[in-house]
């Protein structure tokens, strides 16, 4: 199916109103990217242009930058999600989970959400067999924390024509790659629906940083401008926020305090609920059954 066979047009002025529970209007999910880069292909992104152009491998500068997010730049992160106590989603390669299992392990440890996010850093259209990379990742997850994970996050946001219909074979209730809307969406599939929730790639430190060349303060500013249109926009039905970063990027020294100053303004706020993608899911699911009387 192609998008507009998925998902019909809908003007959010024109929805039902839904309602957060104790009355709040905004719901901020964070989503912490975790991923494992093969040495032995093209890296998925660089910051160092090869000296003679092209792509050469081994491409060490640009891999061991991926490797000093997963060594460092976490750990760096993981400090301020404990200190202001704070849930997170887990994006992560299913390889990842035993090649940087400390990480998976601390996630797990705080009760972190576990999504897909294939099974390694390679574009959706690239992977031999998706549906076989949907269930590997599914089962390197599901055998770590002992439960499937219930959410996807295509590497890159890449999908094919049949990723959600797979997804939903493969037992996923949310997608999160397409990127339409402040509030969940509904989206055919040749089975059953499945539920899309808002990403961000707005507030997504790859394209403000790596392609935008922005810097590290742009973080904070463009963050806090989202927040409080969103929070302005949620006064007759909720919102849901997304924040993206990855430990290479905003858990490098020279950022970290930017996405540390977003999360303590929002914090102080009220009106606002720090949930996981599978405590979205479930709020907007019961807030359908609500509007529909059933």
């Amino acid at each position: 199916m192609r998008p507009n066979e998925r998902l019909t047009y809908s003007a959010i002025s024109k929805r039902p109103p839904l309602r957060l529970p104790g009355g709040a209007k905004l719901a901020v999910w964070i989503i912490v990217n975790v991923e494992e880069w093969n040495i032995d292909e093209t890296m998925p992104r660089t910051v160092l242009t090869p000296p003679a152009g092209g792509s050469p491998m081994p491409d060490i500068p640009n891999w061991a930058w991926h490797e000093y997010g997963n060594r460092v730049g976490f750990w760096r992160m993981l400090e301020v999600f404990d200190r202001l106590k704070l849930p997170a989603v887990l994006a992560i390669n299913g390889s990842a989970i035993s090649a940087y299992e400390p990480i998976a392990r601390a996630a797990r440890e705080r009760k972190w959400e576990f999504i897909g996010h294939g099974f390694t850093q390679k574009n959706m259209q690239k992977v031999d067999n998706e549906a076989d990379d949907i269930a590997r990742t599914s089962k390197a997850i599901a055998d770590f924390i002992g439960r499937r994970p219930r959410g996807w996050l295509g590497p890159g946001l890449t999908e094919t024509w049949d990723t959600p219909d797979l997804l939903v074979e493969a037992g996923y209730d949310y997608v999160c790659d397409w990127v339409l809307d402040d509030q969940p969406t509904v989206l055919k599939t040749r089975t059953k629906p499945i539920v899309n929730i808002p990403y961000t790639q707005e507030c997504n430190d790859v394209a403000m940083m790596l392609i935008q060349h922005h810097k590290a303060s742009e973080y904070r500013d463009r963050a806090i401008d989202q927040f409080e249109q969103l929070m302005h926009d949620a006064q007759d039905s909720a919102r849901v926020m997304a924040l993206v970063v990855h430990p290479y990027i905003m858990g490098a020294p020279h950022r970290l305090k930017y996405f540390r100053q977003v999360l303590e303004k929002i914090t102080a706020v009220e009106g606002v609920i720090f949930w996981t993608g599978e405590q979205i899911v479930d709020w907007y699911l019961g807030e359908r059954a609500r509007l529909s009387g059933s």
